[in-house]
């Protein structure tokens, strides 16, 4: 095997395992876990996002039809209180569902079996966080998601290209450069748009940790591409660039991400039904 089959192949397996790392740590994956009921292993899985325009449902196969569950929920960062809504059995299955939130909205949530008299609150008790959007075309999401891939990926590969030689370290740069572009500065904040009704919300408009790595990223790979046209030796700019592109995918998606102030939503619901109030009393 020739050494740059050999610098692909460990360009590979470094992205996949970076991705797997992030989608793991990320806000946004199910929390899974079991837990033990009169001597019986229940697996769960609550999830921590919704995508459309439907209430969440939440379904559970508890196998024992015995047992029975609670489902509390309140909307997130709201003094809000809990709302209780008991869990329909349907054969060996407990359902309920989350009302749907506009896009970015969250809910904390809760669910608590019970048998025999005593409660089983899952995930230690501790609230689930899930998140809603908007439904996201697949002629948008899936370029996006091969884009950002690919960008990790060569940008790996144009790293290691340092530890051999430079002749082909300018085609990978340009290539990582529009790559990136395509998948981080174009899909991306379409993705966001049908997500959350917003194409941008990074520097300088916001403090969106999505877009501001995926900038903070292309900053340092247009500086790595100026070098390897301008200076002498480019070459460690061109590894830094890599080495921040990993550091920056290491960090979990949808971290500090988009999320809907609800406070502010109950005043501007507020506002307007008091305009609408007055301009009922003056017709």
């Amino acid at each position: 095997m020739n050494k740059n089959i050999t610098l692909w192949i460990l360009a590979l397996i470094i992205t996949l395992a970076s991705a797997y790392y992030q989608r793991l740590t990320g806000p946004t994956y199910p929390i899974s876990n079991r837990i033990n009921i009169d001597g019986k292993l229940i697996t769960y899985k609550l999830d921590r996002t919704h995508g459309g325009k439907n209430d969440h449902k939440i379904s559970m196969d508890v196998e024992d039809q015995t047992i029975e569950g609670q489902l509390l929920w309140k909307r997130y960062k709201t003094k809000d209180e809990w709302t209780y809504v008991k869990m329909q059995k349907d054969g060996s299955f407990l359902t309920s569902y989350l009302p749907h939130q506009p896009p970015a909205g969250k809910l904390m949530y809760k669910i608590i079996f019970s048998s025999n008299g005593k409660n089983y609150p899952l995930n230690n008790n501790h609230p689930v966080v899930i998140r809603f959007k908007g439904d996201v075309p697949k002629g948008i999401l899936i370029p996006h998601i091969i884009f950002i891939f690919l960008a990790m990926l060569f940008s790996t590969r144009t790293g290691l290209q340092i530890f051999w030689d430079s002749f082909n370290l300018k085609k990978y740069t340009v290539w990582t450069v529009v790559i990136l572009t395509f998948g981080g500065m174009i899909f991306g904040p379409l993705t966001q748009f049908y997500a959350f009704g917003a194409l941008w919300t990074g520097f300088p408009f916001g403090y969106d940790l999505t877009d501001n790595k995926t900038l903070i990223a292309l900053v340092g790979w247009l500086i790595a591409l100026f070098a390897v046209f301008k200076l002498v030796r480019p070459k460690w700019w061109v590894f830094g660039a890599a080495v921040l592109m990993l550091i920056i995918f290491l960090i979990p998606h949808s971290v500090l991400g988009s999320e809907l102030d609800y406070e502010k939503l109950d005043k501007e619901k507020s506002k307007s039904n008091v305009s609408a109030l007055i301009y009922t009393n003056n017709k």
